[in-house]
């Protein structure tokens, strides 16, 4: 995928600037040890054709704490980075838009503190990022990192080399995307998208500890507890996911999306039929700010 052409603004510390002609420093602490802080936002065109990012103050709130917790200075202003993300966006004409805001680290070949960090702002229209068709997952081999060898809440970008090789062995071994398993054996997360499990009308996720706790999985949580479903935290095993009526990931880039099978196991009841893809579309509605499609779904719950 082209994410930039000729024409692309990005903002880059306080400037707009065209994304052809901007530059990072090759000795950046980031680019050496990936010691950098990112987040995921997605802008959609609501029913007034209005482009709204979606729950950008808990996004940049995100960002910042990542940021605090490995010791990268923050001197940015939430309400500065968002006025200029709604800049952006008019700039390179996206209603519909994924948003990436990077915080990234000066020269530095050693592991002090640094007194500075800088920061871009980058926009591009986002495809299904993995597709729209129910998902074959494969068990990764591949743990979550430890939380006592990282600060595993913060969206740190080192950490998403776990991700990419997860995802990467997954897709070579012919599935669509990884389950990693926590340093337990217990059910983690995806390599970018956490999960719930649906059983006899009520849903499970993986408690925090081990996991991001996703922005996408509150609002998820938010919708359940308006739709008057119960959801349960709790540690989850393999052969409890197996034994599932159905079991969807959802994050920023994936939204929610349902899983047709884990490993060799089929899930067989019909996703179409569900409550977890009646939850599927209300996120839909939710993002868009279709109120009257979100309460209509409501309304069909029982």
């Amino acid at each position: 995928m082209q994410y930039f052409n000729e024409d692309t603004i990005i903002y880059h510390n306080g400037a707009f600037a065209k994304a052809i002609d901007s530059k990072i420093d090759l000795f950046s602490q980031s680019l050496h040890y990936g010691y950098s802080v990112f987040e995921g936002i997605r802008a959609y065109s609501n029913v007034d054709s209005k482009s709204k990012i979606f729950k950008a103050d808990e996004h940049f709130e995100r960002l910042k704490n990542s940021a605090l917790a490995i010791n990268m200075p923050y001197p940015f202003n939430k309400t500065e980075l968002i006025e200029a993300t709604y800049k952006l966006l008019e700039m390179n004409a996206l209603g519909d838009a994924y948003i990436r805001p990077l915080v990234y680290a000066p020269a530095n070949m050693t592991y002090a503190l640094n007194t500075e960090s800088f920061i871009t702002i980058q926009v591009w229209p986002m495809q299904p990022f993995l597709g729209d068709k129910l998902l074959r997952i494969h068990s990764s081999s591949f743990q979550r990192p430890n939380p006592n060898g990282f600060k595993i809440h913060a969206k740190a970008g080192g950490h998403y080399v776990n991700s990419i090789i997860a995802s990467q062995d997954a897709k070579m071994k012919g599935f669509d995307e990884a389950l990693l398993q926590d340093m337990n054996g217990y059910v983690a997360e995806g390599p970018g998208a956490n999960v719930f499990m649906e059983k006899d009308g009520k849903f499970f996720t993986p408690s925090l500890g081990h996991i991001l706790p996703g922005i996408t999985r509150a609002t998820v949580l938010e919708i359940m507890k308006d739709f008057d479903l119960s959801c349960e935290e709790k540690k989850i095993t393999h052969d409890e996911l197996k034994i599932a009526d159905h079991v969807f990931f959802c994050g920023t880039a994936v939204e929610v999306l349902g899983w047709q099978s884990l490993d060799d196991h089929m899930y067989e009841k019909p996703w179409a039929e569900s409550i977890s893809n009646k939850i599927e579309k209300a996120y839909k509605a939710l993002v868009r700010e279709d109120f009257a499609t979100y309460n209509h779904i409501k309304s069909t719950i029982k």
